[in-house]
């Protein structure tokens, strides 16, 4: 029986995450993402789905991450019905990261049509909320570790780290095992459990978001206790993006032990993101899937300040007194953080906080990059602040991290397409594999086809 495996995402870019395998007269999606980060990755979102989405007979999400399931409101638009598998955190992260995708799709829509930034009148949101709902109907949580049997193919999840509900998938056709990473966590990490590697793979797709680096295992807690009082003692605020989902509770966790062990004055902290205190909530719901118990859990977002209202969130943009704001999105795509943005980024006694990795495109990775000036809602704001860029709260594993991952398995596997990364990323985890294992190490292209009987 051949089995087919098509790249449609993920593969030459670090988003879009889609992956379609064709065994046995069966089609099965992995991972239904958005290319998110340069125009020319984004305008992927608007083509034609490669085949026919409602020939697709289920989808395995690995995790919630948009660039894991941000797609699958769109799939479901143009005809896809199928289930969606995925674990029970990331069908519950999946409820509020999805809808609130649909909405900001929607506004952006809205705004270019009132402002005249589209050429299409009205401007069209690639999905709305609509669509968004019907796509989380089709959703089917699994079990970590028990069998799911699908028409003579086998998945089973493991334990990925990352953040909340993230797996590894196997795929066992009639002829060999196929092993999808999603996203790696790192080891010892503060809050989420170490990843688990399966036995045996013949065919392997690992990410490599950073596969050409490794992160600073420099005290985290200090850096981040130094930027804060450092900032707020001239006067300033630190405005952090971060993901909703895993990195907001992270900080929050952090910054709320610095308090209590006193390394951090009693500053005022705002949680400026409504879906990330509804991932609060949910983290809270699934204790077993994080390293923070309930009780501490809680005690970590009693220090916070949760601004649900536009109006309060405005407030926090007149009201300059020193403070730290956690906002979304993480990488300054849209969302809240853009008005914070567009008031705090001119102001030197200022801090933008970058707390992990910026995706090519993005406005964060044109801060990181040294940008003087950042271009928010049609208007280019000058850069005065201070810009800290910290890889130690990163939730992938750096390139040895994955390389350990990969020594979990009993044996190399046979083929290993290194996926989910920029360019220099994937090569040089590439060239490490070889160097390490020996196993054959590609990386494919987008929309690639490979008959995995000629691997």
């Amino acid at each position: 029986m051949t089995d087919l495996l098509s790249f449609f995402g993920a593969a030459d870019t670090v988003t879009g995450s889609r992956y379609l395998l064709e065994t046995g007269g069966r089609r099965v999606l992995i991972d239904c993402g958005l290319f998110q980060g340069y125009k020319k990755l984004r305008q992927r979102n608007w083509l034609p789905f490669p085949v026919a989405p409602s020939s697709i007979d289920a989808v395995l999400l690995t995790h919630a991450h948009l660039d894991h399931s941000g797609y699958l409101p769109r799939l479901a638009r143009m005809g896809f019905s199928g289930p969606v598998y995925c674990t029970a955190g990331t069908r519950d992260l999946c409820h509020i990261l999805l809808l609130d995708s649909a909405y900001l799709n929607e506004k952006d829509a809205d705004r270019s049509t009132r402002l005249g930034y589209t050429s299409h009148h009205p401007a069209r949101p690639l999905y709305d909320r609509d669509d968004a709902k019907a796509a989380l109907k089709l959703l089917r949580p699994v079990e970590f570790e028990t069998p799911l049997q699908l028409d003579g193919l086998r998945a089973r999840f493991r334990r990925a780290g990352h953040i909340l509900g993230a797996a590894s998938i196997s795929v066992e056709t009639p002829d060999r095992t196929i092993v999808f990473s999603g996203d790696i966590g790192r080891h010892n990490d503060l809050t989420m459990p170490d990843p688990e590697p399966f036995e045996h793979a013949d065919v392997l797709l690992i990410e490599s978001t950073y596969g050409d680096r490794l992160h600073d295992h420099s005290d985290a807690e200090a850096q981040l206790a130094n930027i804060i009082s450092g900032t707020t003692a001239r006067g300033g605020t630190v405005l952090i993006p971060a993901f909703a989902v895993g990195r907001a509770q992270t900080l929050l966790f952090i910054i709320q032990r610095l308090k209590v062990e006193g390394r951090i004055g009693n500053i005022p902290v705002f949680l400026d993101s409504p879906m990330a205190i509804d991932a609060s909530e949910i983290y809270k719901s699934h204790p077993r899937d994080h390293k923070m118990d309930v009780g501490g859990f809680k005690e970590t977002f009693a220090g916070a300040t949760y601004v649900t209202s536009v109006e309060a969130s405005k407030a926090l943009t007149v009201n300059r007194y020193p403070k730290v704001i956690v906002s979304a999105s993480g990488m300054a795509t849209g969302g809240r953080i853009l008005h914070h943005l567009s008031a705090y980024l001119r102001d030197y006694d200022n801090t933008i906080l970058l707390p992990g990795f910026q995706a090519g495109g993005t406005r964060g990775a044109q801060l990181a990059a040294g940008a003087q000036q950042i271009k928010i809602h049609g208007q280019y704001v000058p850069v005065g602040a201070e810009v800290v860029q910290m890889h130690q709260l990163s939730a992938h594993a750096d390139r040895e991290g994955l390389l350990q991952w990969l020594d979990g398995f009993r044996e190399p596997p046979r083929t290993i397409f290194v996926t989910h990364g920029e360019d220099t990323a994937s090569d040089a985890l590439r060239l490490a594999i070889k160097e390490r294992t020996g196993t054959n190490a590609v990386v494919p292209e987008h929309s690639q086809c490979v008959d995995l009987d000629r691997v």
